[in-house]
């Protein structure tokens, strides 16, 4: 038997069963019954033959079992292929037996290629059919009935079953149904399962997935503010999370597949309506939920590094109409003392909206070189908008070498005609590689004239503000210059004559049912290679990150970054996201704390909200309240439209007292977050995460959606609602410390509910117990934060005398294209803290130490909290450099604690809890040291 895989999992097959019952009885879930049953859509297939592949996965045929033609007719063999890719991923890949078939191309996203169909046995048994009772690999294990053909997944730890598709007369969904535009295929689920995912949408209820709420996955140019709708991004994947006896046990699901699709989740179980494609299962064990998001993002690729100045606040507006206003915005900024490290522009500073053009009269070329000359200069960075579609106009150079390559999506061997904001456009094909040649020179040649530092893709799903088959309007000018710009002015016309424009299936796009093709390109329009746009829809923002993040890297070398609105599966390997037209509400202020979350589980943890809202203008009190929270995104940018009224957070001295508090803390904690997002690069693991990452075993968690963790341990609980003072926030059980007064603390013995005080310049944040948090002095721009003296906060359980603590950080060059160690450019540090009944010790382990000693970074200052007191001598070692040191040489202070909550039951001792500080150190970074003292306790 041949056996190979990526991890070179033991695969065993149990030669019990004969192929018609290849699973036992007792495997099987029951489903739950219904009054009347709905029409059976399909007959189901049976498992006709089974085999061993060369390359250690079984392989086996599937034939229809009787032909049913609703929504069409039922492809009559399939080919399913199941591989055991690592211990902890299973693949299940189901497709026509007969002919290709549509998948995510492997060129876009790496991944192995199942055996090819082989037309020579279909239809017929293979002469030894392997008889498996399951197939097992690493933690899960793989198992079927042959007819109708169902399988499932289970956990090999505990027997849990994770995914069931059988179906019986009472189930409200079918056995497997697979037809040329509509695949169906369904799992039971235990009432109790928290399921996170199946996005972009906005969800009103909070990060779980709500049952009979729809889930519609079809990327639209659909605002942020509709609910429970298909938006920008399509990421067909979910996390599941159970509690079994008191213990947390997460996995994943990923269904590859780029086509259109409805899932409908009732809370006991899950249905999955495609519209083409394959079946392309990816199953990840965990069994913690970073662990299923570190097994994901392995497959779909890690996320893009991202510079550290990506980690400073942004501020955007549609509607800064000429370089002086830019100009002003940077300045006040500065004299209002509030951190910026971003300027950007919309599409103000284009020559009529068009794409690597400037505005010559409002963006002159020379007046825009000498501003980035002088903010460059300053450490600040400068971002510009590029969209899709590319004017078709004769005298623009873009379009004009963009037809010479042929690079645009064509419809009945033209270029199809669409409507964006220059105008009439035609819409590259990224999936061409000469179109990705040609944007590549493009990006190079508006560099050369705007050295800008990143590029923010916007309008990707792809946008379109007409429908149908449209051309030039005659004797009329479209645009006509005035009014708001998305009104469609081509002539058009609807296009129903192909399947591709009118499936038989609709899904819920828009929530209205719309044609698949309103406000987009034409889903019967032919990519590179005659790929239908109806196929590919969905991955147009992801080929454009790619492209984009391609032409970015070949410039200088530099690591790229792209903002993109668009998101697919893998996305995240090239590009942040921001969550698109919000409003400047309450709800909506609410709602960017679900999305962001839900990105971070889809790989893609450099994610934030337009703070304050992108329209209409929000009131004072909530931009407060916008900002204390977005101080806190991974990615944290003001944006406004251009009808609304200014909203940069100088505007209002209560909002900018707000953000000197809030970002004057993320300011001294970039290294922290920088250190997240080596993390999120090496193990996919969010930079922003719900609380039950940290506490997976708490249920009352689960469901958590009003705070959020940084990491593994600093928990942000922002006000939320109007006209409130303080906030009402969940503490896990251990000693929580606010990050603002490291004096006060919350002890909680059992995860409890405590009222914070929470005035309108107040957000609180708060750091758990064991943790060792590096943290800079902040400043005005990370540039110059960056290299200031380091502080290490060391947390302990209150009143410790047995505990341990750790922490991390790395330090790299930024400009490089990658994050890694090794590489003479980067410094990683591990710190750890014991405290005991007698001592106290701090010490650090250095990786790689000559670039942070190249730089000069030192630590000036340690705090410890949670002691049960201080005294005795003190000692620092320094690689080596051993000395008794005289405290008096340092600055050395006690602060007794202070307890929001009750800290000791009725009956039980108090015990004396206090912060020590000691400063006046000078420790270099890139050298090991090793910090103690006695506590000289009785």
């Amino acid at each position: 038997m041949v056996s190979s895989s990526p991890a070179q999992a033991i695969f065993h097959l149990t030669l019990l069963l004969i192929i018609s019952s290849c699973i036992p009885p007792s495997f099987s879930q029951s489903t739950p019954a219904t009054t009347s049953p709905p029409t059976k859509i399909g007959n189901g297939y049976t498992l006709v033959s089974l085999q061993e592949s060369p390359d250690g996965g079984l392989v086996g045929r599937l034939q229809v079992n009787r032909r049913n033609y609703i929504y069409g007719a039922d492809i009559p063999f399939l080919q399913l292929y199941i591989k055991h890719e690592t211990d902890d991923r299973l693949r299940v890949h189901i497709s026509d037996a007969q002919q290709q078939r549509w998948e995510v191309p492997y060129d876009i996203l790496p991944r192995d290629r199942p055996p090819t169909p082989s037309t020579q046995t279909i239809g017929r048994s293979r002469k030894n059919p392997i008889t498996v009772s399951e197939f097992s690999g690493g933690e899960l294990i793989f198992s079927c009935i042959s007819n109708p053909f169902s399988f499932a997944v289970r956990r090999k730890s505990n027997g849990e079953t994770l995914f069931n598709s059988t179906s019986d007369q009472s189930s409200p969904y079918n056995s497997l149904v697979f037809k040329d535009q509509y695949l169906e295929i369904s799992t039971s689920l235990p009432k109790d399962a928290s399921l996170y995912g199946l996005g972009e949408n906005t969800q009103p209820h909070g990060i779980k997935l709500n049952p009979n709420e729809p889930y519609t996955l079809w990327t639209t140019d659909q605002s942020a503010i509709n609910l429970n709708m298909d938006l920008y991004g399509s990421h067909p994947m979910y996390m599941d999370l159970r509690n079994v006896g008191g213990e947390a046990y997460a996995h994943g699901v990923l269904l590859l597949n780029s086509n259109g699709m409805d899932v409908l989740y009732r809370g006991n179980s899950l249905t999955y309506k495609v519209i083409g494609g394959i079946f392309d299962f990816y199953f990840f064990s965990g069994p913690s939920p970073l662990a299923v998001v570190d097994q994901y993002t392995q497959l779909v690729g890690r996320p893009a590094p991202m510079p550290y100045w990506s980690l400073g606040f942004h501020q955007c507006r549609w509607g800064y109409h000429n370089l002086s206003v830019v100009e002003d915005v940077v300045e006040n900024y500065n004299k209002a003392n509030i951190p910026l490290d971003v300027i950007w522009n919309d599409d103000d500073h284009m020559d009529g909206h068009k794409d690597f053009t400037l505005n010559p009269t409002a963006y002159p070329q020379p007046k825009l070189q000498d501003f980035l000359q002088r903010i460059h200069a300053r450490g600040m960075k400068y971002i510009v908008i590029i969209d899709p579609g590319i004017g078709v106009n004769s005298s623009y150079g873009t379009y004009q070498r963009g037809l010479a390559k042929d690079v645009f999506i064509k419809y009945d061997g033209k270029p199809y005609l669409a409507q964006v904001w220059p105008g009439a456009v035609n819409f590259p094909d990224f999936l061409n590689p000469a179109t990705v040649s040609w944007w590549g020179d493009e990006v190079r040649r508006f560099h050369e004239i705007v050295p800008v530092d990143g590029l923010w893709i916007d309008m990707n799903e792809a946008s379109n503000f007409c429908s149908g088959l449209c051309t030039l309007p005659q004797g009329k000018q479209c645009p006509t210059g005035t009014g708001p710009g998305w009104i469609c002015c081509l002539d058009c016309k609807n296009i129903t004559k192909t399947k591709w424009d009118d499936p038989p299936y609709k899904i819920n796009a828009s929530g209205t049912h719309v044609p698949i093709g309103y406000k987009t390109i034409a889903t019967s329009a032919v990519h590179y290679n005659g790929v239908r746009e109806y196929d590919a829809h969905s991955m147009y923002g992801f080929t454009h990150a790619i492209a984009t993040h391609k032409a970015l890297q070949a410039l200088q070398g530099k690591r790229p970054f792209i903002l993109s609105r668009s998101t697919f599966v893998g996305s995240g390997h090239y590009t942040a996201h921001w969550t698109g037209d919000n409003q400047g509400t309450w709800n909506d202020l609410k709602y960017s704390i679900h999305t962001m979350l839900n990105f971070g589980i889809f790989g893609i943890p450099m994610v934030g909200s337009d703070i304050c809202g992108f329209y209409p203008q929000p009131t004072e009190e909530l931009c407060n309240r916008w900002i204390e929270l977005g101080a806190f995104y991974p990615f944290s940018r003001d944006h406004a439209n251009y009808y609304s009224p200014r909203q940069e957070l100088y505007q209002w001295e209560t909002v900018a007292e707000s953000a000197r508090n809030a970002l004057g803390m993320r300011y001294k904690l970039l290294p922290y977050l920088y250190t997240l997002t080596y993390e999120a690069h090496t193990t996919g693991a969010p930079i922003a995460r719900p609380v039950f990452f940290s506490f997976p075993n708490i249920q009352e968690l689960y469901g958590l959606s009003t705070q959020f963790l940084l990491g593994e341990s600093l928990m942000i609980s922002p006000v939320l609602d109007q006209g409130q003072t303080n906030v009402s926030a969940v503490f896990p059980p251990g000693t929580w410390y606010n990050l603002f007064d490291l004096s006060q603390a919350i002890i909680s013995k059992e995860t409890q509910t405590v009222t914070l005080d929470a005035p309108l310049h107040v957000i609180n944040v708060h750091l758990y117990q064991n943790t060792i948090l590096p943290m800079q002095r902040g400043g005005l721009i990370s540039k110059e934060a960056k290299m200031t003296p380091f502080t290490l906060i060391v947390t302990f359980p209150a009143g410790a005398t047995e505990a341990r603590a750790k922490g991390k950080l790395y330090l790299d060059d930024d400009e490089l294209p990658d994050m890694s160690l090794g590489n003479g450019q980067s410094t990683y540090v591990e710190f750890y803290a014991s405290a005991s009944k007698e001592n106290v010790k701090v010490w650090s382990d250095v990786t790689d130490s000559n670039y942070a000693l190249d730089k000069g970074w030192v630590i000036e200052k340690v705090t410890v909290v949670g002691l049960a007191g201080i005294g005795g001598q003190f000692a620092i070692d320094v690689e080596g450099n051993a000395g008794i040191l005289d405290v008096s040489k340092f600055k050395m202070v006690e602060t007794e604690h202070k307890f929001l909550n009750e800290m000791k039951k009725v009956g039980e001792e108090e015990n004396k809890s206090v912060m020590v500080e000691i400063g006046g150190l000078a420790l270099p970074v890139g050298k090991q040291f090793t910090m103690s003292w006695t506590l000289g306790i009785s």
